[in-house]
């Protein structure tokens, strides 16, 4: 097992730990360069959505995950008939 290959499974094992230290590294960061609050906030939750099963720390979707969202409907579909 390779550095590499090591790291990724110790960052999986405490993902926890890992989303909790990006947050607080974030933080610093904004203080440290202020202004960039967007920027760093992005960086960050990219981060957290790498790292084992995702962002352990943001609250559960409302929306389960299987279920894609509607299609809109297109120009060219025919309206349905009326049932009078």
């Amino acid at each position: 097992m390779g550095f590499l290959d090591k790291a990724k499974e110790l960052l999986d094992e405490h993902d926890d730990m890992v989303d909790k230290t990006l947050g607080q590294v974030g933080e610093a960061a904004k203080g440290r360069f202020a202004g960039q609050d967007g920027l760093i906030d992005g960086l960050v939750s990219k981060a957290k959505a790498m790292t084992g099963d995702g962002d352990s720390t943001a609250p559960p979707p409302h929306a389960p995950a299987d279920s894609p969202p509607a299609a809109p409907p297109t120009a060219d579909a025919e309206p349905e008939p009326n049932p009078a």
